[in-house]
């Protein structure tokens, strides 16, 4: 069997949390009208995109309800419709700004499946290029991201509005 280390996400484990920071972040930018700033892409009815600001690669996606949840069976059949619905247009906003080579789509369910806000149910959908994992992760424990949040959020928002 083989295993994927990535020691580069315990420094954002283990750092202590900003007292500023009070409850879920999900729920606290879905409410402020700060998308750009808070570097939401699309909002549905039910559900929203919004990058994540800690990227495994350059254009990683988070797609969640805007209720708090921690599992699928809470949600209602609309908002899991819907939430299917924006995990196919997050890949089609990567594929046409990006074009990837492919992606990696899923979720983390609970502290101990990986997931970084486990009161928030929220998936995963990141764009992935041949050849795009070398030695800098695996031996410079550095993560090169080639573009800055702001520039990507600018890329990514000209699509959605051609979507």
């Amino acid at each position: 069997m083989q295993r994927l280390h990535a020691y580069w996400r315990m420094p954002y484990i283990l750092a202590p949390k900003n007292p500023e920071d009070k409850g879920n972040p999900f729920v606290r930018i879905h409410q402020e009208a700060k998308d750009q700033a808070n570097y939401i892409l699309y909002r549905g009815r039910l559900n929203y995109i919004v990058m994540n600001r800690y990227p495994y690669n350059a254009g990683h996606l988070l797609v969640l309800p805007y209720r708090e949840v921690p599992t699928l069976d809470q949600l209602t059949e609309e908002e899991r419709h819907e939430l299917m619905d924006l995990i196919v247009k997050a890949q089609q906003i990567l594929q046409s700004a990006l074009s990837p080579d492919g992606f990696n789509t899923g979720f983390n369910f609970g502290q101990a499946g990986g997931a970084g806000i486990p009161v928030h149910l929220h998936c995963h959908v990141v764009p992935r290029w041949n050849g795009d994992t070398n030695f800098m992760p695996v031996i410079g424990n550095t993560r090169v991201i080639p573009e800055s949040m702001d520039a990507m959020w600018e890329r990514l928002n000209e699509v959605v509005e051609s979507l």
